[in-house]
């Protein structure tokens, strides 16, 4: 199984989307809280290259997006791969 991170904010939609879809698919990920001006969101937009919005998710590494973009992997059918690792 792939590791997999989600930097995330409190009431955040997109989010809780996220999370969402990734335990749908029964993988565990490990979810950072990442406000504004916090340790954890500077990791989260120097590690995808300056993203500045939440989430950010990251599968073994690697910067696919947010919310949108794993929904987007998932409906083209390449999702699957990526948790398997």
């Amino acid at each position: 199984m792939a590791k997999i991170e989600i930097y995330t904010t409190y009431f955040c939609p997109y989010c809780d989307r996220a999370k969402a879809l990734l335990e749908k698919k029964g993988v565990s990920f490990q979810e950072y809280d990442a406000p504004h001006g916090s340790d954890a969101r500077r990791r989260a937009i120097e590690n995808s290259g300056g993203r500045t919005s939440v989430p950010q998710i990251f599968i073994i590494g690697q910067s696919i997006g947010g919310s949108d973009d794993l929904v987007a992997l998932d409906r083209a059918g390449k999702l699957d791969a990526l948790l398997a690792g």
